[in-house]
């Protein structure tokens, strides 16, 4: 329809629908998903304000989990099959989630030809032996005639390599380079990854993945795996706390044997290695002050400690990756570094000591931030770039904040600030405000086109203010003696269910919906399927979800577009859109209405779409008329659609299966219907 200079292709810098992999991760303080399927029917007989028990994921012992896994695997090539992948793809079994009914939620990677498939995860939910939903991160068919390459692997290596100079890293050479299959953005391809370490200019380790095309050594794609985020003892930041610790001989030593073997170490300013392992002749740690080494190594144990007794008590996750694995911390990493990151890698966290080595940055909510990264890693791996990657950050603060408030330290009381106590900005300020996260100077408030352009660090604010108002609502209070106001995009008030029930939300959304792709609009998806699962699909805390959501910019509220009261009938399933091809639909049935639809049909429709002036949209009634929504036009060249649309459907009998028919009519772009809803004023 246009010529190749007017057209735009997907974009190589991913501004939105953030895609790629899970691949190790290195995570630091400082700065979608495409479904299959129709979506999970709402749970039996909810009871109001409760979590359908049905719907909780059960606690499995290691010889448990090991067993799902192995039948899993066993099974992988058939479930393959039944999932309709192609002759030359093969499952690679990464995870499994029990529910207390006995559904399964098993996560994958892919290959193709033998190759890995970089966005090509998928969640596959079973129940019985028989496949009820499968969430992929990428509906891409997968066809790669060429597996050979045009461009040589060197040369991909070595733009990799002065890239990774540009952002400060000494390396002369790749740490590690492999063939793989591009599906996260566009049609899959041929690609090379290629690693490189060394650190970058302000101290933080550098792993930089560049992805580049192997037929035109383009450069698809590029992310950090270093994700930049901020024990008992005399702590610095907690007062004085309990810690675990082993005794051998007469020398104590920080090293948690009931949390996994949990250990602690003293890089003693070191940027390598694992450091000393903190030991000594009296179990009692630091003096709370930096003038004692040790301080710093009691606040991290304590951090540690108190994030797994939080995930294992609040979610049933014995640990990290939910082996009963304990990680390890560092603290005292160079010379006053003003950070802390996790690395997947080394399965470890690292702090540094601040300006002036003066504020150690291993505070209990950052302990938590970091922890929550390998949590992210070992489930959704949440691409560290564009919305999935503000996503990846939010989930950190939003458990980093959850431990906070679940240690009940007098402290260091719980609250909606990220960072309150380390002091990063050199005036007592917050890293980052959860209530109204613009404050910071930096961060989005609410979801806009180009968010996802954002450093993930500020791109993160649109879920966190979600979350904020998901737990405690909108407008001025005081909570824990820290005054909070948070407004909304729409101008709407937002009636918060209370933080235990947004954390539930989040967490099974994250293990059981989240893929390495997902974006805000998949984030609504998956966070409102859970609602559904755990509380109902007709309960206040759906509706609140749906309501938070639409107060940030994503979707629409509970009662319609305008957030008035009315009828809705939704359908959150997701349905692919072929490029150029014929148009799909999906169905809503109405029941329970008397007489003809109304004249203000209210019609919402979320759709990502990488080209939205490619679509044409239809109402279409259940007597086969056709109402039109939208036209494609050559100069709407945004992504997604996300509009309420009023229809005056008076002629038409309200109940019966009403359909939302959409085509795309022009080539390069790709999309899904990621779901739409009526309402009945």
């Amino acid at each position: 329809m246009r010529s190749s200079s007017s057209r735009r292709r997907t974009s190589h810098t991913l501004p939105r629908r953030a895609a790629g992999v899970a691949l190790v991760g290195v995570s630091a303080l400082l700065a979608a998903a495409v479904q299959s399927g129709a979506a999970s029917a709402a749970p039996a007989a909810p009871v109001a304000g409760k979590a359908n028990p049905a719907h909780m994921a059960v606690k499995l012992s290691a010889s448990q989990r090991a067993e799902l896994l192995r039948d899993a695997d066993a099974a992988k090539t058939q479930t393959a099959a039944r999932v309709g992948l192609g002759a030359q793809e093969k499952l690679v079994v990464r995870d499994v989630v029990k529910d207390a009914d006995g559904t399964l939620h098993t996560r994958y990677e892919r290959t193709y030809a033998g190759l890995p498939v970089l966005g090509g995860d998928l969640v596959v939910d079973s129940a019985k032996g028989q496949t009820q939903r499968v969430i992929k991160a990428t509906n891409a068919q997968l066809k790669v005639a060429d597996l050979t390459g045009k461009v040589a692997r060197a040369t991909a290596e070595q733009r990799a390599v002065q890239r990774a100079k540009a952002l400060g890293s000494s390396r002369t050479a790749a740490d590690s380079s492999r063939k793989v299959i591009w599906a996260a953005t566009g049609k899959p391809v041929l690609a090379y990854e290629t690693v490189v370490g060394g650190l970058q200019d302000d101290g933080t380790p550098n792993q930089l993945h560049v992805i580049t095309d192997a037929a035109t050594g383009a450069k698809l794609y590029e992310y950090q795996g270093i994700e930049n985020a901020t024990g008992t003892g005399n702590t610095q930041y907690s007062g004085t706390v309990s810690l675990t610790t082993t005794l051998s001989g007469s020398t104590y030593t920080l090293n948690d044997g009931d949390r996994g073997g949990h250990k602690t170490y003293n890089l003693n300013h070191g940027t390598s290695g694992t450091g000393t392992l903190f030991s000594q002749t009296s179990n009692t740690w630091g003096n709370g002050t930096t003038s004692n080494a040790a301080t710093a190594g009691a606040d991290a144990h304590y951090g540690a400690a108190t994030t797994w007794d939080f995930y294992k008590n609040t979610f049933g996750r014995s640990g990290i990756r939910n082996d009963g694995v304990g990680a390890y911390s560092r603290v005292h990493y160079g010379n006053a570094y003003v950070n802390a990151f996790w690395d997947d890698s080394c399965f470890c966290m690292t702090y540094g000591d601040g300006t002036g080595n003066a504020d150690p940055l291993t505070s209990l909510d950052v302990a938590g931030h970091e922890m929550s990264h390998g949590v992210t890693a070992a489930t959704a791996g949440l691409n560290y770039s564009g919305e999935s990657g503000g996503l990846n950050e939010a989930t950190s603060d939003i458990f980093g904040t959850g431990v906070e408030f679940y240690a009940a330290n007098s402290t260091d009381v719980g609250d909606y600030l990220i960072g309150e106590k380390i002091n990063i900005n050199g005036d007592g300020t917050p890293l980052r405000y959860m209530d109204k996260p613009s404050k910071d100077g930096g961060s989005a408030d609410s979801w806009y086109s180009g968010v996802g352009n954002l450093d993930v660090h500020y791109s993160s604010g649109v879920a966190n203010h979600f979350f904020y108002l998901l737990s405690e609502g909108s407008g001025a209070k005081v909570i824990n003696g820290v005054s909070y106001n948070s407004p909304t995009a729409d101008g709407l008030p937002v009636t918060g269910i209370g933080r235990d029930k947004a954390l539930q939300i989040w967490y099974r959304a994250l293990t059981t919906k989240f893929t390495s792709t997902t974006n805000y609009a998949a984030a609504r998806t998956g966070t409102l399927a859970a609602a559904g699962e755990l509380y109902g699909t007709t309960s206040a805390e759906y509706k609140a979800v749906q309501d938070a959501w639409a107060a940030v910019a994503v979707g629409s509220r509970s009662g319609g577009g305008g957030g008035g009261g009315g009828t809705v009938f939704e359908n959150t399933g997701n349905v692919s859109i072929p490029d150029n091809g014929p148009a799909v639909t999906s169905s809503i049935n109405v029941t329970g209405r008397t007489g003809n639809a109304p004249s203000n049909l209210q019609v919402t429709v979320d759709i990502v779409h990488t080209w939205r002036g490619d679509l044409v949209i239809d109402l279409v009634a259940p007597d086969g008329t056709a109402y039109r929504l939208k036209n494609s036009s050559g100069s709407d060249s945004a992504d997604d659609v996300h509009a309420t649309y009023t229809v005056n459907a008076s002629s038409e009998v309200a109940n019966g299966t009403w359909k939302l028919r959409v085509q795309d009519v022009a080539t390069y772009d790709t999309g899904y219907i990621d779901g739409w809803k009526l309402t009945f004023p």
